[in-house]
C-alpha cells in the first residue's frame, strides 16, 4: 500500500510538472511573463495570491499531504500505547486533542504553496490554469492523469527494455565486425589481436 501511495504521489508529481512545464515555456516565449526580480518579488498582490490559491484548489497540489497529521498521529498513539497499553484511550484521546490543535496550521502550507505559484506564474495564468483544471477536460485530466502516466511508465519500460536489447545487439555485431567475427565473450581482451 506504502509502494502504492508513493508510486501515485510519484506520477501525479509528474503529470503536473510535464503539465505546468509547458504553460510556463509558453509563457516566456510569449514575452507574458513577468520579470524575473518581479517574478522572484515577496510583494504579492492580494488577487494574485488568491489566482493562486484558486489554481493550487483546482489542482489539488496540497492534497497528497493530507494525510499527513493523520499518519502521524497513529504512528505517536502506536509508540505510545506500546509502551503503556492500559492507557490506551487516554493517549488516543491526548493524541487526538493535539493533532486537533495542529490542524489549523495546515492552512500556513496553502499559504506557503499559494506563494510558490504566485512566484512562478502571473496572476493571469493562474487564472487560465485554474480554469482550465475546473473545466470538464480538466477534471478528467486529474481523474484520468494517474492512470496515464502509469500505462506511460509500462509503455516506457517496455521500449526501454527493446532500445538497450537492439543497442546491445548492435553494438555486438559491430564489435564482431571490428575484431575478425568474434563477440567479446569469446575473443580475447580487448586489443589482442
Amino acid at each position: 500500500m506504502i509502494f502504492s501511495q508513493s508510486m501515485r504521489r510519484s506520477a501525479f508529481a509528474a503529470v503536473a510538472a510535464i503539465l505546468l512545464c509547458p504553460a510556463a515555456v509558453s509563457a516566456q516565449q510569449s514575452g507574458d511573463a513577468q520579470p524575473a526580480a518581479q517574478a522572484g518579488s515577496e510583494d504579492i498582490s492580494e488577487s494574485h495570491l488568491k489566482a493562486a490559491r484558486t489554481a493550487v484548489a483546482a489542482i489539488h497540489a496540497t492534497d497528497q499531504f493530507d494525510g499527513i497529521l493523520l499518519n502521524a498521529a497513529t504512528q505517536i498513539k502506536s509508540e505510545l500505547i506500546a509502551n503503556r497499553p492500559d492507557m490506551e484511550g487516554q493517549i488516543s484521546n491526548m493524541v487526538d486533542d493535539a493533532a486537533l490543535n495542529l490542524a489549523p496550521r495546515r492552512a500556513d502550507l496553502e499559504t506557503e504553496v499559494a506563494r510558490i505559484y504566485a512566484r512562478l506564474f502571473s496572476e493571469e495564468e493562474l487564472s487560465q490554469i485554474s480554469g482550465f483544471y475546473t473545466s470538464e477536460a480538466g477534471q478528467k485530466l486529474l481523474t484520468q492523469g494517474p492512470e496515464a502516466t502509469r500505462d506511460m511508465l509500462r509503455a516506457a519500460e517496455v521500449w526501454s527494455r527493446g532500445i538497450v536489447r537492439d543497442l546491445r545487439q548492435a553494438a555486438f555485431d559491430g564489435f564482431r565486425q571490428m575484431d575478425g567475427g568474434q563477440t567479446p565473450a569469446e575473443g580475447a581482451a580487448p586489443g589482442q589481436n
